[in-house]
């Protein structure tokens, strides 16, 4: 018995293991992706399952400045360009999705282009690949779960009449997303940031 107890005791006083940037990109190279580093951010495309329909989506992980967190990021949707097409009611239903995500997820926005993302931060501690994929196949569920509440093609002026903006809530739910060629936002602009190169 006092064998045990010094073993905890020891295995308490071994640091955890952080995971570098470099580690980062082994790690999801190791998962079979092909993530392209923009400064320390990895991008990197995820192909996730949701009721047996298959969304690709475009994710990004970073660790933090101080090293003991990494931000896990599927990118989503713009903000649409005029504000009229902005719903006060849509922008509340997605916060309101944030109480309901749990396990450390949770919408933001992106000002410097535009984008809702969905993200996870999480302890960069002792971090496997299975225990990797699985955030970000759990994040991935949650993308497609949610979409009705991002997809801002959904979303009504804040004008609209309730019971049209209600039945237009009620067949979003219900319609396919997979009809969209990519459930996600689109590639080509979601990474690009104010650059002064």
């Amino acid at each position: 018995m006092g064998l045990g107890v010094a073993n905890s005791a020891q295995a308490a006083d071994v640091p955890a293991r952080q995971l570098t940037n470099e580690d980062l990109g082994n790690l999801l190279r190791g998962l079979g992706l092909k993530p392209v580093i923009e400064e320390s951010r990895y991008d990197f495309q995820f192909k996730a399952m949701h009721k047996e329909e298959e969304w690709e989506l475009s994710m990004s992980a970073v660790i933090s400045q101080n090293g003991k967190s990494i931000w896990v990021m599927a990118w989503l949707d713009e903000l649409p360009q005029s504000a009229n097409d902005v719903s006060r009611l849509a922008l509340l239903r997605l916060l309101s999705e944030n109480d309901r995500l749990g396990n450390g997820k949770f919408f933001a926005y992106i000002a410097s282009n535009r984008r809702f993302v969905m993200q996870r931060v999480i302890n960069n501690e002792n971090l496997s690949a299975q225990e990797f994929r699985t955030i970000l196949e759990d994040l991935g569920f949650s993308v497609a779960e949610t979409y009705p509440a991002w997809n801002s093609a959904n979303w009504k002026p804040s004008g609209a009449p309730a019971t049209e903006s209600a039945a237009s809530n009620e067949s979003s739910t219900k319609a396919s997303p997979q009809r969209r060629a990519v459930n996600s936002a689109a590639n080509e602009s979601k990474f690009q940031q104010n650059r002064t190169n």
